[in-house]
């Protein structure tokens, strides 16, 4: 599918001339050196810069580096993560010189000097009042993930992200989240500006369900300069949205070479192959500015992890008597697994990514980047077997083969539908979905500094579509006259931001900061072609109804008040508050309030917070209305979708969304023995009150009730929405542990151990039920829900790493050990799932990186992820007697096991995920070339 995004040779070329040729060569002459450690050993990649101009260079795998300087005294910076930055001057008269250079190893990164965490002034990691973590463009490599969001898995212990098992729009980008808060309470920032939300809506038993979230695989690893994590609230800094964090990512800027990045994979079983090319070039603007661009084209094939089919419960689904389960049986032993289709979609995606700035004197910076993704996926429906739908003649013809024990049957056993008479040979039929997404953003700002005060004035836009295509399947209301292929619609979701915000250190101890946003978001759900909605809808993924359909808006304009003031060069104190008016809900009003206190010469840091935060419900959460199938119970139910300002909401009682409120505490301590270990244990505790859910699926067995009424109206067997129905509580500790620097034999060790503990994650209180859903014997959050909101994440995540770096090699192991899950799938188990958990044990991942130096400019890198291929393993664990009692009979257990698999054909994970991938072993090679 690349060809949709394919670039001619005669451009890439074009491209590549360009760049080459837009260095200036106004030096005349070339300062020379080698750059080491303390232990005399070279260091690659270290950025040499002519301080004053964007004129510089870098060093080669042996340290190396040129750098052309003009004639006169100069000052050389000379800067490498996890070093301390060197400052040199020389004075150069018309002829060559060498300079070599030794860097002293720093507090790790504790001296990188980070944008988040603070409005009034930035500072190092040592010095901040709250945690944050820095990962590298390195640190993301190494991973050997294709996409971000999934280096973040197995580099952050309390982000969590896995691909559900039954794809559909989620084949598009996967649910993520940070401290088990669901996608939506963690802002997502670019260069410090904030990113646009995507425009699907999660629907489906995953983590996150309910909410939206900023697709951050949208975002090449290749431009990415650093990753700035900050595990705090922050709604009173950056505005809603914060309550579990931030993570800006910070993109490359200067120009120091260009680089080619080629990189295949597959799993181990021959499947799931993975291409891509990323090239990273730019340029210095003659000193006076920079230019870095990112053009990245990737194919993810899929891969199939299909489960053989249990006979007992597919017969328990679709049979019942003597003649259909004979035809089951028949089917079954030619295909085992029902011809289904479970795994990872295929994912085509085309990513390019420009950021710049130039001086325009007077200290003034104007700078700016844009970013676009195009993206196409191809993913599967469960398989339409011959006993439980027909085609009615449209997707097959009479010469189809089918499987011989199958065909002896069918010719006696076959149910007939309204009367259609079946071709020979008819085995059943799959649909497809596909998805067709654009997501881009763009930044445009200029920022200066006016007698002490800095200021910075920006705008940004945002923008998320989604358009979706459904083939190969019926609409079984429409008979023979249906079609094949549908457009069941989609959705848009933009937005519009400007911000100013202005700082000034007002003296040696204080600082101050203010600032105002202005925000404006539109939500647009796009009508299905008519045969996708009309009666049942296109079968598989029934299209959105013209009634449904609208744009919608809102904006809402903020300030804050940043104070920071050092009481003494130890002891800090630093203060936020901030305002917000929304156009649809009203007003906001949030604080925070920090503190940090060095002990012994910053060997030791304690750190404090608390804030109180908000979240705005999102547009797709008060607008999305649609009807929705899903597999309940053996069969396909259609489940409404009804929005808190329709008619049928104000009938049951549902008021309209308001927004969440929280409180986020933050204790921490910082040991810093040594300049090569550092230690951080933070304990956090946030409480949500008014959070929004996605309601269970409401039904009713009176016809005349409210609820009954309502959903005979609009012929759907549940009911959905969402509502301000719950407390909840989550605690816990995060703690990492870093040992850098370590001699081991010729070469260097590092040892990293990072870790998320839960503590507490629960539901407080009792749900808000309306008084009709009540009446109707329902509940807007059944075990299930609840299951999922408190279990459904590992109640621990611990990353352990190991680098050494000898010679031309760089080795990296990585084990992440993932803790338990569990969930009460009461849709596909029954009511007997109230009594037992489906559980996850504990597992470790191990990751392998192996890098080698050809030569200066070309770098070959081999990843081998899950080395042991360590599949999900899950279980039945009884929670009282009665559960005991269910699962104490091996053909009773087997049965449900297979419900909850539906029927076995997603055994690995069962029906609604795990707590990691299901693929298995993968092998990806990475081949960089410099120039």
């Amino acid at each position: 599918m690349l060809n949709r995004y394919t670039v001619t040779t005669r451009t890439v070329v074009s491209v590549i001339l360009l760049v080459l040729t837009t260095s200036v060569s106004w030096a005349q002459a070339v300062l020379r050196g080698t750059i080491t450690d303390e232990a005399k050993s070279p260091l690659a990649g270290v950025s040499v810069i002519l301080v004053g101009t964007n004129s510089g260079a870098t060093t080669d795998g042996e340290g190396k580096y040129a750098l052309k300087v003009p004639e006169g005294t100069q000052k050389v910076s000379y800067s490498f993560i996890g070093f301390t930055t060197a400052t040199k001057t020389v004075t150069m008269a018309g002829a060559d010189q060498t300079l070599d250079v030794q860097l002293e190893a720093a507090l790790s990164n504790l001296a990188e000097v980070v944008v988040v965490g603070s409005r009034a002034s930035q500072r190092s990691i040592v010095d901040s009042p709250v945690p944050v973590d820095i990962l590298s463009a390195a640190d993301l490599k190494t991973t050997g993930q294709p996409t971000f969001d999934k280096s973040l898995q197995y580099r952050v212990p309390s982000f969590n992200t896995v691909n559900t098992p039954v794809n559909d729009a989620t084949t598009l980008l996967d649910p993520w989240e940070l401290r088990n808060m669901g996608p939506s309470r963690t802002l997502i920032l670019v260069n410090g500006k904030r990113k646009n939300l995507s425009s699907l809506l999660y629907v489906q038993f995953s983590p996150g369900r309910g909410e939206t979230g900023v697709d951050i695989s949208a975002i090449p690893t290749q431009a990415i300069k650093r990753v700035e994590i900050l595990r705090d609230g922050a709604s009173a800094q950056y505005g809603s949205d914060a309550i579990a964090g931030v993570i800006n990512i910070i993109l490359k800027d200067k120009y120091d070479f260009s680089s080619l990045d080629l990189n295949a994979g597959i799993t181990s079983k021959g499947d799931g192959g993975m291409y891509s090319v990323a090239f990273n070039g730019g340029s210095n603007l003659s000193g006076k500015g920079f230019l870095n661009y990112t053009l990245n084209l990737q194919q993810q094939n899929s891969a199939v992890r299909s489960g053989t089919i249990y006979a007992p419960s597919e017969k328990a689904a679709f049979g019942g008597d003597a003649a259909s389960d004979a035809l089951i049986d028949a089917y079954l032993r030619d295909f085992p697994t029902a011809n289904n289709v479970n795994g990872t979609g295929e994912t085509s995606a085309a990513r390019f990514l420009i950021n710049g700035g130039v001086s325009l004197g007077n200290k003034l910076e104007l700078y700016g980047n844009a970013a676009m993704v195009m993206k196409r996926v191809s993913s599967f429906a469960n398989f339409r077997t011959p006993y439980w739908r027909q085609d009615r003649g449209l997707l097959h013809s009479p010469t189809d083969n089918g499987g011989k024990n199958y065909l002896t049957q069918a010719t006696l056993a076959f149910p007939k539908e309204d009367n259609v008479d079946l071709y020979k040979g008819y085995i059943g039929y799959v649909p497809t979905f596909e998805g067709d997404m654009i997501d881009n953003n763009a930044t445009l700002g200029i920022k200066g500094e006016t007698n002490g005060w800095k200021h910075d004035v920006s705008l940004t836009t945002g923008f998320n579509s989604q358009n979706y295509t459904v083939d190969n399947t019926v609409n079984r209301s429409l008979g023979k006259a249906s079609p094949t292929r549908f457009k069941p619609g989609g959705y848009e979701f933009s937005h519009i931001v400007g911000n100013v915000d202005v700082s000034k250190q007002v003296t040696d101890k204080l600082s101050l900061a203010f600032g105002m946003e202005a925000r404006s978001e539109k939500y647009t759900i796009i009508a299905g072609d008519e045969a996708s909605y009309t009666g049942q809808g296109s079968n598989s993924f029934p299209g959105l109804n013209p009634l449904n359909a609208g744009v919608n808006q809102r904006f809402n304009i903020g300030a804050y008040a940043d104070l920071s003031y050092d009481v003494t060069k130890d002891f800090l104190l630093n203060g936020t508050v901030r305002t917000e008016n929304y156009s649809d809900f009203g007003n906001a009003n949030v604080y925070k309030l920090s503190t940090r206190y060095k002990i012994a010469d910053e060997k030791v840091v304690l750190r404090a917070s608390y804030s109180t935060g908000f979240r705005a419900p999102t547009l797709h959460q008060i607008y999305a209305q649609s009807i929705q199938a899903s597999f309940v119970g053996g069969q396909i139910q259609s489940s409404g979708l009804f929005n808190n300002r329709s008619t049928q909401a104000r009938l049951l009682g549902i008021p309209s969304l308001r927004p969440e409120k929280s409180t986020n505490l933050t204790l921490g301590v910082a040991l810093n023995p040594t300049k090569n270990l550092n230690i951080t244990l933070d304990y956090y505790n946030i409480n949500v009150k008014d959070r929004i859910v996605y309601s269970s699926s409401i039904s009713s067995s009176n016809a005349n009730s409210a609820l009954g009424q309502i959903l005979n109206q609009y012929g759907v067997t549940s009911i959905q929405f969402f509502i301000n129905g719950i407390e909840t509580n989550n605690s816990g500790i995060d703690a990492v542990v870093s040992y850098r620097n370590i001699l081991l034999g010729a070469g260097k060790l590092g040892l990293n151990v990072a870790g998320n503990f839960t503590l507490n994650n629960e539901i407080v209180g009792t749900p808000t039920d309306p008084a009709p859903i009540k009446a109707a014997g329902s509940t807007i959050l059944n075990t299930q829900i609840k299951s999922l909101l408190t279990e459904s994440r590992p109640r621990y995540k611990v990353i352990f790493g190991a680098d050494y770096a000898i010679g031309k090699f760089n080795l990296n192991l990585n084990s992440t050990l993932f803790g338990s899950t569990s969930f009460q799938d009461l849709d596909n188990g029954g009511a007997i799932m109230e009594h037992i958990k489906a559980t996850f044990v504990p597992a470790a991942v191990t990751d392998l990186s192996i890098g080698y130096l050809f030569s200066k400019n070309v770098t070959g890198t081999l990843n081998v992820n899950n080395l042991f291929n360590v599949l999900p393993k899950w279980d039945l664990v009884a929670l009282d007697n009665e559960g005991a009692k269910a699962i104490a009979d091996p053909l009773a257990k087997a049965r449900l096991r297979g419900d909850l698999g539906f029927s076995g054909r997603y055994d690995i994970l069962g029906y609604n995920g795990s707590q990691f991938s299901q693929l298995g072993t993968m092998f990806n090679a990475n081949l960089n070339i410099k120039f």
